[in-house]
């Protein structure tokens, strides 16, 4: 059973039409940067909740959450977007789930791949340090749609900056018409398959010095990690067992 608290909307940050950012205040337990939370409101008199991933560090006092708004089909989504300053909304007070580093083995390469709004874990667990030191290479992979998508790029710049050689990022888009030297077009399973993406880091993949972290849209989840599995000899990082695959679907 979920245990809730009472959280106070601090800042709503609207990126484009659908794309918004929360930050709350609330007393909720110690997470681990990749895990995720549930965020509830009472909608006609029944509560309606989702899970988010944390985007800020355990250490900051103020937690936050970026979504994707759901106009016509979502059923929490449309009233988070609603949402104003000082507005009261529900948290868990318990995180959940294994995104996370310290459940990753030492390696060379950390590739860390995200689609949308599945940026968020990664930037938790960057922002943190915690662990990172286990790998040489972190290369962070954030596809999107248009170039306006990209909400952090300003955070995503300051831990480039804060990680130097060691953080390596590539940005794609899918529907970008303008093009230049710093993307790359396409779809994340295709770039892998044809090699383009490994060429434009330069950086091979390999089973014997790579982790991959994946996080988005579950049927480029579910793709690349077929892909990985039978074109590399890769395999799914569990509890019992360790790999060197670790996902996280998005809805």
């Amino acid at each position: 059973m979920t245990d809730w608290v009472i959280g106070k909307i601090k800042k709503i940050n609207y990126w484009t039409k659908n794309l918004f950012s929360i930050i709350l205040n609330a007393k909720v337990n110690h997470f681990i940067p990749g895990q995720f939370t549930k965020l509830s409101l009472i909608i006609d008199g029944k509560r309606i909740h989702r899970a988010y991933s944390y985007i800020n560090s355990p250490e900051n006092i103020n937690h936050e959450f970026y979504i994707k708004n759901i106009e016509t089909k979502g059923h929490l989504t449309p009233y988070l977007y609603k949402l104003n300053n000082n507005d009261e909304i529900m948290i868990s007070k318990n995180a959940s789930g294994i995104f996370t580093i310290n459940n990753i083995n030492s390696c060379k390469n950390l590739w860390m791949i995200s689609t949308g709004t599945g940026i968020g874990p990664y930037l938790s667990i960057l922002q943190n340090g915690s662990y990172l030191e286990k790998f040489k290479n972190i290369i962070l992979i954030h596809a999107v749609k248009y170039i306006t998508d990209l909400s952090y790029i300003n955070l995503i710049d300051k831990l480039k900056i804060k990680f130097q050689n060691k953080l390596i990022i590539q940005i794609i888009t899918s529907r970008e018409k303008k093009q230049n030297h710093l993307l790359l077009k396409g779809h994340i399973p295709e770039l892998i398959k044809n090699g383009v993406l490994e060429k434009k880091i330069g950086i091979i993949i390999n089973k014997n010095n790579s982790h991959i972290m994946l996080c988005g849209n579950p049927q480029m989840v579910y793709d690349t990690q077929k892909l990985l599995e039978e074109n590399y000899g890769l395999s799914k990082n569990l509890k019992n067992k360790k790999g060197n695959i670790t996902v996280e679907k998005y809805w």
